[in-house]
C-alpha cells in the first residue's frame, strides 16, 4: 500500500471524529506493511484533552508491540500534529510521520519557531512527509468548523 492507502484510512478514522461531533483528525500506525494501531480524536467523548488521534493511535501501537518506542513504524495522521502529539511522537521514537493538512493555529511545524527557523519538534531520526491528500483532510476540517459557526 502507499501514503495515500494508508491516508485514506485515516481520513475515515478522521470521519469518525466528525460523525462523533469531534475535530475531524485521524491516525493509524504502520509496522512492515500492516496497520498496527487507529485512533481519531475523542477529546469530548473521553473529557480528555489528550485523547487526540496520535495519542491513541500512540499508546494502541505500544501496547501492540509490548514496549514504548516505535523506531520501525510510521504515523499517518490527517492534520499535522500538535505540540503535544509531536511530544509525544519524539519519544515514541517513531520512524516517520506523514501527515495530511497544515495547521497554522495549532501545529507544531507551522507555528514560530519552528517554519521560521526550519525546525522541527520530532526526534532527529524521524522522517516527516507532509501534504498527502491535504486537500481532503483540510475539507473535512473546514466542513466541520463551518457547521458549528
Amino acid at each position: 500500500m502507499t501514503d495515500k492507502d494508508y491516508m485514506t484510512i485515516a481520513l475515515q478514522e478522521a470521519q469518525k471524529a466528525y460523525d462523533d461531533g469531534e475535530i475531524p483528525v485521524g491516525a493509524v500506525i504502520v509496522m512492515q506493511n500492516k496497520i498496527i494501531a487507529r485512533g481519531y480524536n475523542q477529546v469530548e467523548k473521553l473529557n480528555d484533552p489528550t485523547a487526540h488521534a496520535e495519542m491513541i493511535a500512540l499508546t494502541s501501537a505500544f501496547n501492540f508491540v509490548g514496549g514504548k518506542y516505535l523506531p520501525e513504524a510510521s504515523i499517518y495522521v490527517t492534520v499535522e500534529p500538535c505540540l503535544m502529539c509531536a511530544g509525544a511522537l519524539y519519544w515514541s521514537k517513531i520512524g516517520r510521520i506523514v501527515y495530511g493538512a497544515p495547521d497554522e493555529k495549532n501545529g507544531s511545524i507551522s507555528r514560530p519557531p519552528y517554519q521560521q527557523q526550519g525546525l522541527s519538534p520530532f526526534h532527529p531520526k524521524t522522517i516527516v512527509v507532509a501534504g498527502i491528500m491535504k486537500e481532503e483532510a483540510a475539507l473535512l476540517m473546514k466542513s466541520f468548523f463551518r457547521a458549528r459557526r
